[in-house]
């Protein structure tokens, strides 16, 4: 195997392989086989029997080995959003894609056709993100976007200046978040683990976790999502989750495109304490725009509340 060496060597000096030897060569096979010719298929089988009776390993020269490739694919794409500079966006090339090597999606109940959803962008997102975009901004209010997924609505309020914490249970939403963030030339933005099944005593001991992997906690006076009503919720998760990070002055905003589990969330939300009103953002199609059908749900507590305890 000389010759695969010194190709290898030639390879790392001018980045091409020379032309291979014109004599023949050795055929090298996955089992560990060496011969001027291809083996005969009884050598083959008896290979391959070694190799389920554990006595002879496969061979393959680490030169051979494939290079790393990630688990799914992506895109980048420029994002018009109104009112604000346009954003670039890295998303999942579509909803095919999945990578859950180590088990972390699956323990945290996201099936393989769940996966894909975080990575990808969504009309409601980016109704919530216009939204983002025409309110004003005030630098004394915390904003928490939860179910984020890629964060335009984060991305844009931030650049504008939002004190701007996005929130998601996917694994991986970290990562595209901060990579969006710096393709787009930002300072880093405030990112946590935020997952509205896990129990309380759950999130206060993650919230000694490194700022990178920690639960969200605290209060926030401005809390948004867009399209989190896709399953039933009878344990009235969503809503506790909200009601856990609302400061006394909080406002609600869900983005929703008419799932079923409105009304029950609604319920939810009154039974925390919140009253509701609704805006309807149904847009008929046009030359280069979708239809979407759908509404804008603000939520306010329906008496005053006492001040919130000071942040740690």
């Amino acid at each position: 195997m000389a010759w695969a060496r010194e190709r290898s060597a030639a390879a790392g000096l001018s980045g091409t392989f020379p032309p291979p030897p014109r004599r023949p060569e050795p055929f090298f096979c996955i089992f560990g086989c060496t011969s001027a010719h291809l083996p005969p298929v009884s050598a083959l089988l008896r290979c391959f029997s070694g190799i389920l009776a554990g006595s002879l390993p496969i061979a393959k020269p680490a030169s051979w080995l494939p290079p790393s490739m990630p688990g799914y694919q992506t895109k980048q794409e420029s994002i018009a959003v109104a009112g604000v500079a346009d954003l670039v966006i890295r998303s999942l090339l579509d909803k095919q894609q999945y990578y859950d090597p180590l088990g972390e999606a699956d323990r945290m109940g996201i099936s393989s056709a769940m996966w894909p959803l975080f990575g990808l962008l969504w009309p409601s997102g980016a109704h919530l993100a216009a939204r983002m975009a025409a309110r004003p901004v005030d630098i004394t209010e915390r904003v928490l976007e939860i179910g984020c997924g890629l964060g335009l609505a984060s991305l844009v309020g931030h650049r504008r200046g939002a004190d701007m914490t996005a929130s998601d249970c996917h694994p991986m939403a970290a990562s595209f978040l901060a990579e969006n963030v710096r393709l787009n030339g930002l300072a880093p933005m405030k990112y946590r683990h935020g997952h509205w099944s896990a129990t309380a005593p759950e999130q206060d001991a993650a919230e000694g976790a490194s700022p990178a992997s920690a639960y969200v906690h605290g209060h926030f006076d401005l809390i948004i999502g867009s399209d989190l009503l896709y399953e039933r919720d009878a344990n009235a998760s969503l809503a506790h989750f909200i009601g856990r990070h609302a400061s006394p002055t909080v406002e609600v905003w869900i983005v929703d495109p008419d799932r079923g589990n409105r009304p029950a969330f609604n319920r939810q939300m009154a039974e925390q304490g919140f009253l509701m009103r609704e805006e309807k953002l149904d847009r008929a199609a046009s030359p280069g725009v979708e239809a979407y059908k759908g509404r804008l749900l603000v939520y306010r507590w329906a008496a005053p509340m006492p001040p919130a305890p000071a942040l740690h």
